[in-house]
């Protein structure tokens, strides 16, 4: 039988040629996907905000000089109010005016909720355990409903105001000289020591119950020995805080740590864990002995409560369990945050100030006519002193104390003025910026001029709570400083009595335009040189040591 010949497309030309066909085929195919896949990666990269070329491994870096919110505003200049940058292996936005700021703050808040993983929330703060590092989600909701609805709610303050009024008069007594001479102060002060302890004393009583610093049982097992010992780790943990660590930016050095700042983390964490075991124990002791009948006394109190019994209150079990940890943090960041904050804020008032005579002498009119010469200053009495409010305000919008807000991380891929801004992206906002912008504040922006909030504009409606993004020294959305209305109370409460108790001079026959005004940097940016100046009473004996 004939056996059939095999069809022509089964050859071993036409299979071969046929392979080659499909080859070809799939080569085109292949190219004209990658083709576009490049084309849209491209796109994407034109999308992203403009900003400048980084260099290999450390990106950006060395455009940043030692105040990074000045470097910063440098670079906007150039590059726009959205610009790119890179922090060694780290994409970064920047946002520098109210437009980006209301999306990234306000509009599209949810997205950028998430904090960068640091080693001084690692070091410093119990493993990212507090509120200002932790990621969102369950348990930063948490804390920050613990704060905002127990620690620091309206009522909370309105109970504590007693605690205030006698710190506040205490440190004014203590500027005074000796009653029992007749002379006038003649040596000048740190201010910023002063006020660090007024503000300490304050926190520490509303926190933890009891002052546990420059108190006779200051030197007991785990507390801080001395004042002097505390003001220097209140201000170690602000600047380690916002200390550029290079495993920070590129991970992979992090081993190194070239400038020592994960080693001062480490010991400043132990003495920090000493002094708050201390007070824990305390508190635990005090639980113990009091049983059936135990009643919160104090912030800490209310902590361990509800990190023993997971009891919410009215709200019912937590949603997440407190740990021990979870305590240390949220008492670590209420009396350091609470602490640093409110008194550089008040030494950079004090400062603009003293530079301003013309300022100087309108504040302490309208104290005298509001509250008189016979008294001190009361928080019932802020609210009818719109010139002093109208003096905090400017000194906040020209000396914030984050310039550049607590970093924040894209949690999704989001477009801001049609720029893209993909997930994993740090996003800062320089509010430092925002406050000098003369399209925002006019041709004066850069000077002090408290009247710009009295002048019946826009502008002179502006809060500090929030809401107007034109000035934001608390920040604003979800993220917003959360001590805000203590912080304003301790500012206000504080500089009024300053101003209102004493006539200040600066030392040395300073005259006010020779007073520095450098800045040193940290995560608060405070003056460069502590303000020194000279206090001679004002108001009648009986106001500073009267019952």
């Amino acid at each position: 039988m004939e056996v059939p010949a095999p069809p022509a497309w089964a050859s071993p030309l036409a299979t071969t040629t046929t392979i080659l066909l499909v080859t070809a085929a799939l080569v085109l195919v292949t190219t004209t996907v990658l083709r576009r896949r490049a084309h849209r990666h491209r796109k994407r990269q034109r999308q992203a905000p403009p900003g400048p070329r980084p260099w290999p491994v450390i990106g950006n870096l060395n455009l940043l000089g030692a105040l990074p919110h000045r470097s910063i505003h440098e670079l906007s200049a150039r590059y726009g109010p959205l610009m790119s940058l890179r922090f060694g292996s780290f994409p970064v936005v920047v946002g520098s005016s109210v437009e980006v700021a209301e999306v990234v703050l306000r509009t599209q808040d949810l997205a950028y909720l998430d904090r960068p993983r640091m080693a001084c929330g690692k070091y410093t703060v119990y493993n990212y355990s507090g509120m200002l590092w932790s990621h969102y989600g369950p348990y930063w909701r948490q804390l920050r409903k613990l704060w905002v609805t127990e620690l620091l709610s309206a009522r909370q303050l309105r109970l504590t105001e007693r605690v205030r009024a006698e710190e506040v008069r205490a440190m004014l007594r203590d500027l005074h000289p000796h009653p029992a001479t007749s002379t006038t102060s003649t040596a000048a002060v740190v201010l910023k020591e002063r006020l660090l302890m007024v503000t300490l004393n304050v926190i520490s009583r509303m926190v933890l119950g009891k002052k546990y610093v420059g108190e006779d049982d200051a030197g007991g097992p785990g507390a801080a020995a001395t004042p002097e010992e505390f003001r220097w780790m209140i201000e170690e943990i602000f600047f380690l805080n916002g200390a550029l660590h290079v495993g920070d930016m590129v991970p992979w050095l992090g081993w190194l740590d070239a400038h020592g700042y994960v080693g001062r983390m480490k010991r400043l964490a132990g003495k920090f864990d000493r002094f708050i075991e201390h007070v824990l124990r305390e508190h635990g002791e005090r639980r113990r002995r009091e049983g059936a009948a135990f009643v919160p006394g104090d912030m800490v109190d209310l902590l361990l409560q509800l990190a023993d019994d997971g009891d919410g209150g009215p709200g019912g079990l937590l949603e997440v369990p407190l740990d021990r940890d979870g305590v240390k943090a949220s008492v670590l960041e209420l009396v350091t945050g609470g602490t640093d904050t409110s008194s550089v804020t008040v030494e950079w008032a004090m400062s603009e100030v003293l530079r301003e005579p013309r300022v100087l002498c309108k504040v302490t009119e309208e104290l005298d006519r509001v509250v008189g010469r016979d008294r001190l200053v009361g928080e019932g009495d802020i609210p009818g002193l719109p010139y002093l409010d109208a003096v905090v305000k400017e000194s906040m919008r020209l000396h914030p104390v984050v310039p550049l807000l607590i970093p924040r991380v894209a949690r999704e891929h989001t477009t801001v003025a049609g720029y893209d801004v993909p997930a994993g992206t740090r996003v800062l906002v320089n509010v430092w910026a925002i406050g000098r912008d003369p399209n925002v504040w006019g041709p004066d922006a850069g000077e002090f001029r408290p009247e710009r909030f009295l002048d019946g504009s826009k502008r002179s409606k502006v809060d500090v709570r929030g809401q107007d993004l034109e000035l934001l020294p608390f920040g604003a959305g979800r993220r917003m400083c959360p001590a805000h209305g203590l912080g304003l109370r301790m500012v206000q409460l504080v500089l009024a009595n300053l101003l209102h108790g004493y006539v200040w001079r600066l030392p040395g026959g300073m005259a006010p335009e020779e007073l520095s005004m450098e800045e040193k940097f940290g995560i608060s940016v405070s003056r460069m040189h502590q303000l020194k100046a000279i206090p001679d009473p004002r108001l009648p004996h009986h106001v500073y040591f009267g019952p």
